[in-house]
């Protein structure tokens, strides 16, 4: 469902959802509550100071084991409240093509003659 003029459809959670925001070096972590989502970005409650967010780079952690996440790129922040953009996810090589680059990527060894 597209709302508030996005471009992206957000989906606007009507139970809290319960994420982990983490530092992209690992040194901190708040909880926070989803609150609308989307493929590009994402509104946050967070539970606690803002002020971790200098770096303005985060994991949003979906899970509890932290299995599931998302990089993002804060865009705004009111406390207690922030808006983020999602990065996208990398589109995998085929394993075939994957071989072949680390086959061709191996240096040539020297041979020495006597």
């Amino acid at each position: 469902m597209k709302f508030d003029g996005r471009k992206a459809s957000r989906v606007r959670m009507d139970n809290r959802q319960p994420v982990n925001l983490m530092g992209s070096d690992g040194t901190w972590r708040r909880s926070c509550v989803l609150l609308d989502i989307s493929n590009t970005g994402a509104k946050i409650e967070v539970e606690g100071s803002l002020d971790v967010l200098s770096a303005k780079e985060f994991f949003m952690l979906l899970s509890s084991t932290g299995l599931a996440y998302r990089r993002c790129e804060l865009v705004w922040s009111t406390e207690p409240r922030l808006a983020s953009t999602l990065s996208k996810q990398m589109a995998r090589r085929p394993k075939r093509q994957r071989a072949t680059e680390a086959r061709t990527s191996q240096p040539e060894r020297a041979v020495l003659s006597k």
